[in-house]
């Protein structure tokens, strides 16, 4: 298959801008910036509304800084969606219709707009909407990512090898990371295996064993069970390029897999509002932000993004809930209050990150806190051992379901601690949640594993992180949280 000549294209430009010096970088940001706020204004009554009311006007927009701009977040990107997108023709209730009418995830919307959504913990999932433009911009960055740090000579070489890519993720659904992958393995024209954390272990064996993947992508829990299942002789691969994604990734976890596996190593960063925000490649230089896509900004350790590249759905100064210390402005300074931007100058840099600048023209930072879940375990019943995955037991829809978490009570069986909205009736959430959840066990092959739905009050976070936990080991440890706070 001939590679698309658009992406090859994209991926070189991008590969390109990697080399620029730095200010030529800021530059490039700053250019972008203005677009995107001229673009807003004009196209989107949301934005246009809050930057009157915070007493902005246009002819600001060409100068003003950036943390002048009123910040938001996902509940208000979703609740004003209709007056936010800068094409009237997108429509929320339209979106969610589309995605579940149309079991073709590579589908787009009005054969024009790519459509991804959150996982979220509870109800309805975010939906974020990017053009064609806007995503072919972002599989170049995410191609570049996963060949980080490579000459363009070694790329064409590597290429031309025809690698074999096994991707391990939630395939089930519009997570942008899926459709993003997907479409950029096609595109280069190499062949790809689709992992569904969904499937049995048995499957995944078979299937890694007849592929003989080269390339591997996914996260790094599952990337941690390839090395089990190779450790145990189930699999037997030889992968020259591993890319981690859509959770953190453990330095000792990195150092396993470099050990069994003597691969390069790459930590890939992004999210759904922008799908590509950083790469790691050598865990002494830290996390490198795309600073030519996005600006991104912490204010007390609170992140907040703007990407650069999405002129369909702006998102100015949105709120992320991942931590994120820059280290460019020296290591010593996070937790102060001072609001930093990736991209803008900062103090004496550390000798590790005047190394790094040399090389690359992006900000260095440090990923403080984002998803990072345990694995469900159990017993298969038939002597080993089956997984259920973070991704797989989120994103329930049921109405009067307000948090939930999960709680493993034994090798066999497991909760949901549930809370409900006052009005709600417990019986029909426990009835669509214990539907869904024997589907989701039924795919694994885990129809002997016994299930149970148990209202709480309330579902406290983890006073050591501030964040709520999806899975915690057992029913004590969530005990334990509620106490505690």
């Amino acid at each position: 298959m001939i590679p698309d000549l658009s992406l090859v294209g994209g991926f070189v430009a991008a590969h390109v801008r990697a080399s620029f010096p730095r200010r030529r970088i800021s530059l490039l940001q700053n250019r972008m910036l203005r677009r995107l706020l001229h673009h807003a204004w004009d196209h989107s009554p949301f934005y246009r509304s809050r930057f009157v009311a915070a007493g902005i006007s246009r002819d600001d927009l060409n100068t003003i800084a950036l943390n002048r701009l009123p910040t938001t977040d996902k509940r208000e990107v979703m609740e004003h969606f209709d007056t936010l997108v800068t094409n009237p023709v997108l429509r929320l209730d339209d979106l969610r219709e589309f995605d579940a009418d149309n079991t073709d995830r590579s589908a787009t919307y009005l054969g024009r707009y790519h459509v991804v959504h959150s996982s979220g913990s509870t109800g309805k999932p975010g939906y974020f909407v990017y053009d064609d433009a806007a995503w072919k911009r972002m599989l170049a960055a995410i191609t570049r990512g996963a060949l980080w740090d490579r000459s363009l000579p070694w790329v064409v070489r590597f290429l031309l090898k025809r690698p074999r890519v096994a991707f391990i993720a939630a395939t089930d659904g519009r997570y942008g990371g899926v459709l993003a992958v997907g479409d950029g393995i096609d595109d280069l024209g190499l062949a790809q295996l689709q992992l569904d954390i969904n499937m049995p272990l048995s499957q995944w064996i078979t299937n890694i064993n007849e592929f003989k993947p080269t390339v591997i992508i996914g996260y790094p829990s599952a990337i941690k069970i390839l090395l089990r299942l190779a450790g145990e002789g189930h699999i037997l691969i030889h992968p020259e390029r591993i890319v981690s994604c859509g959770e953190p990734l453990d330095p000792g976890l990195r150092a396993q897999i470099v050990d069994a596996f003597g691969c390069s190593v790459v930590n890939f960063y992004g999210a759904s509002e922008s799908l590509a925000l950083g790469v790691e490649g050598d865990p002494e230089d830290g996390m490198l932000l795309f600073d030519d896509m996005n600006l991104i900004e912490v204010d007390d350790g609170q992140m907040y993004l703007t990407s650069l590249t999405n002129l369909t759905q702006p998102l100015i100064r949105y709120r992320i809930s991942d931590r994120l210390r820059l280290i460019d402005e020296g290591e010593s300074g996070d937790g102060d209050g001072v609001s930093r931007t990736a991209g803008s100058s900062g103090s004496v840099d550390s000798a590790a990150s005047v190394r790094t600048r040399r090389r690359f023209p992006f900000t260095r930072a440090r990923v403080l806190l984002s998803r990072n879940e345990d694995m469900l375990w159990f017993n298969d019943g038939r002597g080993g051992k089956e997984f259920l995955h973070p991704l797989a037991i989120e994103g329930f829809c049921v109405d009067g379901l307000l948090d939930y978490q999960f709680a493993k009570t034994g090798d066999e069986s497991f909760a949901m601690c549930a809370e409900r909205h006052p009005d709600s009736d417990e019986n029909v959430i426990r009835t669509q949640v214990t539907e869904q959840m024997r589907r989701i066990l039924h795919a694994k092959h885990l129809d002997h594993i016994a299930f149970d739905v148990e209202f709480v009050d309330r579902i406290e976070p983890d006073p050591r992180t501030g964040k709520k936990r999806l899975v915690v080991t057992c029913r004590c440890e969530a005990e334990a949280v509620e106490k505690a706070v």
